[in-house]
């Protein structure tokens, strides 16, 4: 069952049409902002320069604020797999929510819903592979948390609507805070190139490399987020490689 969409344009967005098969990643943000009628008038402010092709109110309720073959201005400043600018490859989606900055609370349960029904419309819509289904903090870790921690990525895995790892959790947890050492390391951040990550420039490495280790935590390893690679990290990494 698709899910049912009303219409609530915004101006912002390049009013150039694009090809429909140069839509090749969906985008799911938070609103990061304490009510949905503040967060639909930013997203409709011209003023704002921002917008997302779909918003998910508390109730479940979706809206088409730019149609899908326009590019809306959502990601920002992005980058995954080598392709920069992801404006012009994806679709963005805006999920009521208040975000870290705020009180962050868990996604409502019809929230849940209708984002189950509109990536599975997408998806086939416009043959989005899964693993292009990103998190606004994965192709901004150092500027973005969103969605977050309490984002379902796992249970929309069950899916076929993210990618996840499937190691057996209990027994990874048991690998937490067991620190790697140089080598592994090594290993760890190639994997998260591997994955799709951005590269870390040597331009303050360190702090970028913290914020990049934060971004896999709160898409694959929800329980801790604290910005050091651990073996449970590790693990989880070496399985998404080979998935």
């Amino acid at each position: 069952m698709w899910p049912k969409i009303s219409q609530n344009y915004s101006p912002n967005f390049n009013v150039s049409k694009r090809p429909q098969k140069n839509i090749k990643f969906i985008i799911i943000h938070y609103t990061g902002m304490k009510n949905e009628s503040l967060a639909i008038n930013r997203l409709c402010n011209t003023k704002s320069k921002v917008s997302a092709h779909y918003f998910i109110k508390k109730n479940g309720s979706v809206l088409n604020l730019v149609p899908p073959l326009y590019e809306a201005w959502h990601a920002g400043e992005s980058s995954w797999k080598g392709i920069k600018s992801l404006n012009r490859y994806s679709i963005g989606i805006e999920i009521q929510n208040s975000g870290h900055d705020n009180k962050y609370e868990n996604f409502a349960l019809n929230q849940i819903i209708s984002i189950k029904k509109l990536l599975k419309y997408l998806i086939r819509k416009y043959r989005v592979n899964v693993n292009n289904i990103l998190g606004h903090s994965d192709i901004a870790p150092d500027r973005k948390k969103d969605p977050g921690e309490k984002f379902p990525w796992k249970e929309l895995s069950k899916y076929k609507l993210s990618k996840w790892h499937n190691l057996n959790e209990k027994k990874l947890k048991r690998k937490r805070l067991i620190l790697l050492n140089f080598d592994e390391e090594v290993i760890f951040l190639k994997n998260l190139k591997k994955i799709g990550y951005s590269k870390i420039l040597q331009k303050n490495y360190n702090k970028k490399k913290f914020f990049l280790i934060k971004a896999f935590q709160r898409r694959f390893r929800q329980g801790l987020i604290n910005g050091t690679p651990d073996q449970e990290c590790l693990i989880i990494s070496k399985n998404l490689v080979k998935s």
